[in-house]
């Protein structure tokens, strides 16, 4: 049983900076792709940022340059370095990721995870 599990989120001022991670835990053979989506109280999900397995990454425009995304492939974990936060910068923040289970060792099912989001609260 795959399992992506975020964590890192809570309230910081605007200005300020929080680090959210996503561990992905199970069965895994390989994540290709893992990403950060966010969904503002009335709104809809919108993506945030996405990695490749090569490290190759993409922003929304609305956080370049002062989101980073990455990830730890040893660890089989994704992170999210969130600076210069404003309100609007207010969601509860989700990853995605595809990921390969292994099964018996060999190659298995290839699946569209999701977390179970955590919330950033930007405020004064």
């Amino acid at each position: 049983q795959v399992q992506l599990v975020e964590s890192g989120g809570g309230l910081v001022q605007p200005g300020g900076s929080l680090r959210l991670s996503c561990a992905a835990s199970g069965s895994i053979f390989s994540i290709n792709v893992m990403g950060w989506y966010r969904q503002a109280p009335g709104k809809q999900r919108e993506p945030v940022a996405f990695i490749s397995s090569g490290g190759s990454t993409n922003y929304a425009d609305s956080v370049k340059g002062r989101f980073t995304i990455s990830r730890d492939n040893a660890k089989n974990t994704g992170y999210l370095q969130m600076n210069s936060l404003k309100p609007e910068d207010t969601a509860v923040y989700y990853c995605d990721a595809v990921i390969t289970s292994s099964s018996y060792g060999r190659k298995g099912a290839t699946v569209h995870y999701w977390g179970q989001g955590t919330p950033v609260t930007v405020s004064s």
